[in-house]
């Protein structure tokens, strides 16, 4: 029986099995959370006083917004591991959450335009947080073309952790950005240290929805960077046995498994 420690699953052969049995229950998951979330969010939340049922938009555009900041700190966590450590799995966690991080935060950005134009009357200004939120985009999609225009794995991995680490400086101006700066976005509505100001049923259709997005990327990732595992370690033995599985083993040598001399192998006699 395997111990369970610390980098038990560091290794791509374990972080693949693991991964395998995950799968199913993380996209039932998304899925019902997902429902549960929407259902309560449109049909169940009471209208907005002030932005009517403009605001309902918040069910989406939130979640991807807090999803699109908390997948660029585990990115970079993961690119600085896999770039210290010399780490591969790391590193490959780091380029599987790249595209997702970058699939919120578009989303975000969408979603906050929608949002905008019945609230603000347009659909962008060039406010601290809208634009942080930007740059936050193109730093995701910068790693991505980065890691992509290197040929050798290591180096690529390398360069993309360096590009990862440095802009994780933006994340913090996107959170704080409202406290800092006079903007038109409005403050956090849910918070650690107070209490939520908004009503019981949007904060529950709220959660659900980001329960459910943290199990959709959790979901993306892991097949990603299965993906990737396949990719990388497509020469050693458990992959090629995962992909052929009733390969025939190589025959054994002449002299059988001991090494011993060959046996004479008998002849036909000669037809006259």
């Amino acid at each position: 029986m395997t111990t369970l420690r610390l980098f038990t699953f560091a290794a791509p052969l374990r972080f693949y099995a693991l991964t395998g049995a995950l799968l199913p229950w993380l996209w039932l998951a998304a899925a019902l959370l997902g429902a549960a979330g929407l259902y309560m969010g449109f049909f169940v939340a009471p209208t907005d006083a002030t932005q009517g049922e403009a605001y309902r938009i918040i069910f989406i555009h939130v979640p991807a917004a807090w999803l699109s900041m908390l997948l660029y700190v585990v990115m970079a966590f993961w690119a600085a591991i896999g770039w210290a450590f010399r780490a591969r799995m790391a590193s490959m966690l780091a380029r599987a959450i790249a595209p997702t991080g970058a699939l919120f935060t578009l989303l975000a950005l969408v979603t906050g335009a929608l949002w905008g134009q019945p609230t603000w009357g347009t659909w962008w200004v060039w406010d601290a947080r809208l634009t942080s939120e930007l740059i936050l985009l193109f730093l995701f999609l910068g790693y991505i073309a980065l890691t992509a225009a290197i040929d050798e794995p290591q180096r690529a991995d390398q360069a993309g952790a360096l590009l990862a680490v440095v802009g994780v400086v933006n994340v913090p101006i996107i959170y704080f950005s409202v406290r800092w700066w006079n903007t038109l976005h409005q403050g956090a509505s849910v918070s650690l240290t107070a209490a939520p100001k908004m009503a019981e049923a949007m904060l529950n259709a709220m959660l659900l929805m980001s329960l459910a997005c943290w199990a959709y990327a959790f979901a993306v990732v892991f097949m990603r960077a299965r993906a990737l595992v396949l990719e990388r370690e497509r020469d050693t033995q458990w992959v090629q046995n995962l992909i052929s599985p009733e390969a025939p083993s190589a025959p054994p040598p002449q002299g059988g498994a001991a090494g011993g001399p060959a046996k004479p192998v008998p002849r036909r006699p000669l037809e006259e």
